[in-house]
């Protein structure tokens, strides 16, 4: 009898042990990141380094407003040890948060201050629309300063999650901040002379840009990739772009580039790419935000005329 009274505890130890190893969070001993899209999975993955695996909710190729999740993904943002998102971007991401929030989040929206599309001077988008964020302009990452204040209270949440790398989380995010404030000088003196400020994209996701760098974003449509331009908006913006003697209409990867290649060709000028950098492609999978923000402000400096 005394043996089985022995044997039963350690039958019960062995049998919870597979249980405790396939927590979440606890493999292999490190923090599992989910982040929403990609500028926050550049965050994140700068500031866990090798402490953690992230994953990125939007897939390569995937527009982010259009982004719908699986039950796999969805437990993976119950699960997760952080979760680092902006709420009012991704309604399915919303969603999911409100039906099972995990015990760290990092709400973008609520770390910066985030704008209504028409607080941003010049920036002007499809006459009537209806906005998909309520109004509110969600692409803050376009101001560098604003991304690192996300990575800031990235790394107070990570640190709270997994305080035995605490140390290396605060070095990282040092140097990812460094690396943002040289990203913002290069704007701020690649911008400074150019011969025209005025800049016509396809999609209203510039205005963070055009805040911090004093160019006047012209938006063909506003904060919808897909949305509709009116007829009278076209034509004013086609008669700005005579007056101003613009050369470049912008078009991006994630979006159809029909409207910004239809108004160039009509005017007889270029059609460039301005990235919202949203989310990588199977073009540009070895980029990073910092290359594909360097490479943006090689477009403006050549459609501006900047010396």
């Amino acid at each position: 009898m005394w043996r089985r009274r022995l044997l039963l505890p350690l039958v019960l130890v062995l049998a919870a042990a597979p249980l405790s190893a396939c927590a979440v969070g606890s493999s292999g001993g490190e923090s599992e990141v989910v982040a929403s899209f990609y500028p926050l999975q550049y965050v994140a993955e700068r500031v866990v380094g090798e402490h953690a695996e992230v994953t990125n909710l939007t897939e390569p190729g995937v527009e982010p407003h259009d982004l719908e999740l699986s039950p796999q993904q969805v437990a993976e943002v119950s699960g997760a040890s952080v979760l680092l998102y902006e709420k009012g971007l991704q309604p399915a991401v919303d969603d999911a948060v409100s039906n099972d929030e995990p015990d760290h989040v990092v709400d973008a929206a609520s770390v910066v201050d985030l704008h209504h599309a028409d607080e941003h001077a010049g920036v002007e988008g499809s006459e009537g629309e209806d906005h998909d964020h309520g109004g509110v302009d969600p692409h803050f990452w376009q101001d560098p300063t604003l991304l690192a204040e996300t990575a800031a209270a990235f790394t107070e949440e990570i640190s709270k999650a997994d305080p035995d790398h605490a140390a290396d989380f605060e070095a990282n995010n040092r140097e990812l901040q460094a690396d943002l404030a040289s990203l913002d000088e290069e704007f701020t003196a690649g911008l400074k002379d150019c011969t025209t400020r005025t800049v016509v994209v396809s999609h209203d996701a510039f205005g963070y840009l055009g805040e911090r760098y004093d160019l006047d974003i012209r938006s063909i449509a506003g904060l919808s990739p897909d949305a509709e331009p009116s007829p009278k908006h076209l034509a004013e913006l086609s008669d700005l772009i005579r007056a101003d003697h613009i050369t470049t209409v912008f078009s991006e990867r994630l979006a159809s580039p029909a409207m910004a290649d239809t108004l160039a060709s009509d005017l007889d000028i270029t059609s460039a790419v301005l990235d919202p950098i949203e989310g990588l492609t199977s073009d540009n999978d070895e980029d990073d935000y910092l290359s594909l923000m360097r490479a943006n402000l090689q477009a403006l400096r050549e459609a501006g005329g900047c010396t």
